[in-house]
């Protein structure tokens, strides 16, 4: 595990945290993880991903959180619907693509870094790949974040919506509508009975390590 600093492209310094597996794991593919943490003004903080990022490093995966701007140790200030966030995401999939090397970057979004990451997918080539954790699609959160929604949409990139059954930002029946008119592959996985809360809770995080490592495995080579 290393810390390093990423200058996003309007100067704001971004804390970043490395997590690398002790020894090589056999099988495993050569695609970098980057985490995108939820609402930096509801409290979001990369240490919420923390769990996730060592069970990945664990199962032979590069996984790279950071703190977007205004949050933990970065500077900078945090946007309300996350439009400047975009940016910090951007330059930290193009710094791990350039620095770490890795064959792809996958890109995962946890509530509203979900729509944030979004609207990052199209932006960086070496992204392969999108997961999103609790995506706010309701239409509260919409006001928020419904800029975004069109950018992942209408990426051909793979996508797989993991979503509680119970999560009270967005209802299944709204996730399903919004999925319609997605294009590309797109992949859901509901969990019976979990609220949005919930799901950011370490309680999950082996759940959610299993969900990104096989989703991973399934994407063309």
């Amino acid at each position: 595990m290393e810390w390093t600093t990423v200058e996003a492209a309007d100067g704001a310094k971004l804390s970043v945290r490395v997590f690398k597996s002790a020894a090589p794991v056999e099988g495993a593919e050569d695609v970098a993880v980057v985490l995108v943490h939820p609402y930096t003004i509801l409290g979001g903080v990369q240490g919420l991903l923390r769990g996730m990022a060592q069970g990945l490093a664990e199962r032979g995966h590069r996984a790279v959180t950071f703190d977007m701007r205004g949050a933990g140790r970065s500077t900078g200030r945090a946007s309300l619907t996350g439009s400047s966030e975009v940016g910090d995401v951007v330059a930290v999939c193009r710094w791990v693509a350039d620095t770490l090397k890795p064959r792809a970057v996958l890109l995962i979004g946890s509530s509203a870094g979900a729509p944030i990451a979004g609207s990052a997918v199209d932006k960086v080539d070496q992204v392969v790949g999108y997961v999103s954790i609790g995506y706010p699609f309701g239409l509260m959160a919409s006001i928020l974040f419904g800029r975004h929604h069109d950018a992942i949409l209408k990426s051909e990139k793979p996508k797989l919506f993991i979503m509680g059954t119970k999560d009270g930002f967005t209802s299944v029946k709204q996730l399903q509508n919004k999925l319609r008119s997605a294009a590309g592959r797109v992949d859901t996985h509901l969990i019976e009975g979990a609220g949005h809360f919930q799901m950011e809770g370490p309680a999950f995080d082996a759940q959610m390590v299993d969900l990104i490592v096989n989703f991973i495995k399934s994407l063309p080579k």
